[in-house]
Parts: structure tokens; C-alpha cells; sequence
């Protein structure tokens, strides 16, 4: 039967048929109330996502990338607005209550600021799915689940792998003050690594003034040996400091984009922690779109991980095509 396995009264046509059945189920979905647009019959869907970004942080680009893929695929219209700032964020959240969404995509990274919005959402019926920081705030503040990775987790995940590569002090660069998942990354490497572990608050948005409190830091505390850097683009900046202090430290970073995957080609950086932030937005969307037309909730309203996973030069082939088309 040419490896085909079957049981009982099982064969390769009946394969076929309901291999055509289920195709057909599928179809049906994706074609009828599936679709979300107004030629299916059901009301096109709007989507809202306020994120924690600050201006030019390219993780973002590709959590964009993700998004607005599904919402392609689904027939939705995707809005996206970000700002650094709690306070705005909130205001943001309360710009697409005004809107009247049909579903909302949030970050917590600075839970307390958008708690009120979040849960006003939630009261008005506005279905919530929180993404990439946050997530131990999600399921209090009503959010159907959390998209992201575990920040502790992945922390201890850093700290296991440097004490690998025989470090004795950290370096835990924080680009953005009161984001908790930053402050949860940094504390999990800790927990994880033997040695010792020294935070340094930076501000993400100025590179040069970033670079020049690494570099400052690196010159006064030779016994650094390990720089972590929580964000891509600071991967780079915490390389340029490096090298003007004449350190010799190893550099590892939370996240990807071409950059990083260039600097670990040349081997400017000893890895990285992947949490496949184009899945974060694609699942994000498609779940709320799927909320919609079937009540489905991914997980049964636990967390959904999209991380952490380590890179080394190793990946940088199979990475190479994929950061090219941003969805890495």
C-alpha cells in the first residue's frame, strides 16, 4: 500500500475522502464566517495593539510584521500605535475604547499604568489578548491570554549558558527603567548564573549616551567579563562601548534582527535569546480573529510561549533568509 498504515476497514481512497472532507470543513470556515470580511457576511473586524515601544526599536518592526501578515490573511484591519510612556499607552488604549475595536492587543510592561484602560476594555466587551511583557499581570486584568515567552525563565536560561562559557560578572544592561519584564530578565539571569550579576539603567533611546555609560562602567570595573544586553539594537551600541574601553568581555543579547544576526556571524556576539516576536503578533491577531467567529481561546487562557530559544553562529545560515524578509 506503498507505506501507508492502515487499520480495519481503512484505506487509501477513504484517506483520501476524508483528507477532502476535512478540507472542505476548513474551506467552509475560512470562506464563510472564517473570513471576518463583509462579502462573508460577518462585519469586518478592527484590531487595536498599543505597545511599550520607543521610537526606532526594530523588534517592533517585525512584531508589526507578524500582526498585519494575519490580519492579511484573516481580512482584518490592523491598527497599530506605541509609546514608551505608561501614561500614553494607557491614553492610546483609550483612543481604540473610543474607536470601538472589536479586539485590542496590549503590552504590560508597565502593568500598573494601563490597568484601569485594560480592564475598561474588558467591561465594554472588548476582547483582550496581552503580548511579550507582562504576562503574570494578563489573566487579573481580564485578558483572554498572554502571547510571549517567560521572562524568568529565559533569564536563568542566560545565566545557565554563561556560566558554559566559564563568566565570572555580569553586566545587565537595562534600556528601559520600570519595564518589569526587563527587571524580570535581568533577575532571572541571576538566579541562573554562579557568579555575579550588576544592573546598569540606560536610556534606550540615546544611543550615544547609552554607549558612553557602558563604556564608563566597563573602564571603571575591569572584573567585567559578560555583558547582557536586553534588546537588539543595544547589542550593538554595548559592542561599540566594549571596544572603546578596551574590554575584552563576551556580549549576549536578548532578541534578533539583522544586526544581531550579522554580529554573531562575525562572532561580536558569543549568542542571543530568540522570542519570535513575528509569532507574538501573527498569533495575537489570529487568535482574537478566531475568537471571534468560533469563541476559540488558545491555551484555555494560559500563557502561550513563544520562547526563550538560544542562537548561536550556528543558526545564522537558517536565521540569514528570514531576517532579510523581517519576520526574525
Amino acid at each position: 500500500m506503498n507505506g501507508v498504515r492502515t487499520t480495519g476497514p481503512l484505506t487509501v481512497r477513504s484517506v483520501a475522502v476524508r483528507s477532502a472532507a476535512a478540507l472542505l470543513a476548513t474551506a467552509a470556515l475560512a470562506t464563510g464566517c472564517g473570513s471576518a470580511g463583509k462579502d462573508a457576511g460577518t462585519p469586518r473586524m478592527t484590531i487595536g495593539m498599543v505597545s511599550h515601544s520607543g521610537d526606532g526599536d526594530t523588534f517592533w518592526d517585525i512584531v508589526q510584521n507578524g500582526a498585519q501578515q494575519a490580519a492579511a490573511k484573516d481580512k482584518v484591519k490592523f491598527l497599530y500605535a506605541h509609546d514608551k510612556e505608561g501614561a500614553q499607552q494607557a491614553a492610546l488604549i483609550q483612543s481604540y475604547i473610543d474607536q470601538k475595536v472589536d479586539g485590542l492587543i496590549v503590552t504590560l510592561a508597565k502593568p500598573h499604568a494601563v490597568k484601569a484602560a485594560v480592564r475598561k476594555a474588558v467591561a465594554r466587551g472588548i476582547p483582550v489578548i496581552t503580548v511579550n511583557s507582562g504576562g503574570e499581570f494578563s489573566a487579573a486584568y481580564g485578558a483572554l491570554t498572554h502571547i510571549g515567552q517567560d521572562e524568568s525563565v529565559a533569564g536563568r536560561a542566560v545565566g545557565d549558558e554563561l556560566n558554559e562559557r566559564k563568566a565570572k560578572k555580569v553586566l545587565c544592561v537595562i534600556h528601559e527603567q520600570g519595564n518589569v519584564s526587563l527587571e524580570d530578565r535581568c533577575a532571572g539571569v541571576r538566579k541562573g548564573f554562579r557568579g555575579s550579576v550588576e544592573n546598569l539603567d540606560v536610556d534606550g533611546t540615546n544611543a550615544p549616551n547609552s554607549q558612553s555609560s557602558i563604556e564608563a562602567k566597563l573602564q571603571s570595573d575591569t572584573s567585567i567579563d559578560a555583558i547582557v544586553t536586553l534588546g537588539a539594537p543595544m547589542a550593538a551600541i554595548s559592542l561599540k562601548a566594549k571596544e572603546e574601553a578596551g574590554s575584552r568581555a563576551q556580549i549576549a543579547t536578548f532578541d534578533l534582527n539583522s544586526a544581531v544576526v550579522k554580529l554573531l556571524k562575525a562572532k561580536d556576539l558569543t549568542f542571543a535569546v530568540d522570542q519570535q516576536p513575528y509569532l507574538q503578533g501573527y498569533e495575537a491577531v489570529d487568535l482574537l480573529w478566531l475568537h471571534r467567529i468560533n469563541a476559540d481561546v488558545l491555551g484555555g487562557g494560559k500563557p502561550v510561549l513563544t520562547g526563550p530559544a538560544l542562537v548561536t553562529e550556528k543558526d545564522v545560515p537558517k536565521l540569514t533568509e528570514y531576517t532579510g524578509r523581517g519576520t526574525r
